[in-house]
């Protein structure tokens, strides 16, 4: 009997999903079999192997900074002016921009933010990469 009542109250219409379920499984094969074919290849040029690797450099000997307390800045134990860091600095990278010094700031507790916000400016200007700062 197509049309039923559960309720007595008047016929009730069940929908057969059994061919719909059917389509809709034709459909998704169609679609897995056909959707590798609608895609289309990029051409990357992946590194190959090597197989002599490239010498280990050994790491430069660091770059030590120290600011105390009155604003001084000292490159490795001499005193340098705030102006001339950046040129320094951009010297140091230039010499082997793959294979930089490390800067290790050391600074005063009593020493003025500014000169220090200074100093990080220019080592970013000039393209430091490694940076450090010192803890005592």
């Amino acid at each position: 009997m197509a049309f039923a009542s559960s309720s007595g109250g008047g016929p009730m219409a069940d929908i057969n999903v059994t061919p719909l379920v059917d389509v809709m499984l034709v459909l998704l094969i169609i679609f897995m079999v056909t959707a590798p074919t609608l895609s289309y290849p990029i051409d990357i040029n992946l590194p190959q192997k090597s197989t002599t690797p490239p010498p280990p450099t050994p790491p430069k000997e660091p770059i030590k900074l120290r600011i105390d307390a009155s604003g001084q800045v000292y490159w490795n134990e001499s005193a340098q002016p705030i102006s001339a860091l950046k040129s320094m600095m951009e010297v140091e990278v230039q010499r082997d921009p793959s294979n930089q010094p490390a800067l290790e700031i050391d600074t005063s507790p009593d020493a003025d933010y500014g000169v220090l916000a200074k100093v990080l400016a220019a080592a970013k200007n000039a393209d430091m990469q490694k940076i450090g700062f010192v803890s005592n």
